[in-house]
């Protein structure tokens, strides 16, 4: 993969750079929801690293307007760090609402969620590692990602399913059904930079 095209390993570097920030910021969420002990604390630290992410970000595209030759279609690199970008917004996203909405304590399917995220985000630093390496290893991860979104996807349809049978505060059960479904889309994000990183496998074969 990749050998007939000029390389600026720099791109590669800053993108596993990014799954690193990707990483601290998933695991930061999944001690949040585990430990549950300073929720305001946690979640400042969840936003200290969505903003080296945002760093890491513009990097790249600094990197990227700078440079004539890429190692890939400069709109798969341009879409690429948006993506990485968007999961750790969408992580910091689903620790303010614990915050704002004053959540007590977290649900297990909650937990379970930041569960599936931590993992999918494992996968996905995987996939960038592989960058500029062997295409079977970034499909594998990928193909990992796919698992990990179709699992959050049915704990978070189950968990409001069971808030719409059991709870009876109409806002308890709106602020859980946001909480939910914000979740979620932080796996949807994950499967966004799969499906790029599948599509740059595709075209650098």
């Amino acid at each position: 993969m990749f050998g007939l095209i000029p390389k600026d390993e720099k791109f590669f570097e800053l993108f596993r750079q990014m799954g690193t920030i990707i990483i601290e910021g998933a695991q930061q969420l999944h001690d949040m929801l585990a430990e549950y002990r300073d929720p305001v604390a946690s979640q400042r630290a969840i936003k200290e690293t969505e903003h080296r992410g945002d760093s890491q970000t513009h990097e790249i595209i600094r990197k990227l307007n700078k440079t004539f030759i890429t190692p890939f279609d400069r709109e798969d690199i341009y879409a690429l760090a948006g993506a990485l970008d968007d999961i750790l917004d969408l992580i910091d996203a689903s620790a303010q609402r614990f915050v704002m909405y004053h959540v007590d304590s977290p649900t297990d399917d909650a937990r379970e969620l930041t569960r599936i995220i931590l993992n999918a985000c494992l996968a996905i630093d995987r996939a960038l590692q592989h960058l500029g390496g062997k295409d079977a290893d970034i499909y594998a991860c990928c193909v990992e990602i796919n698992v990990f979104e179709n699992e959050a996807d049915q704990v978070c349809r189950s968990a409001i399913s069971h808030l719409f049978d059991e709870e009876q505060d109409p806002i308890r059960l709106i602020k859980w059904k946001e909480i939910y479904e914000t979740l979620e889309k932080t796996t949807d994000k994950c499967e966004d930079a799969a499906n790029i990183l599948e599509s740059v496998v595709v075209k650098n074969a």
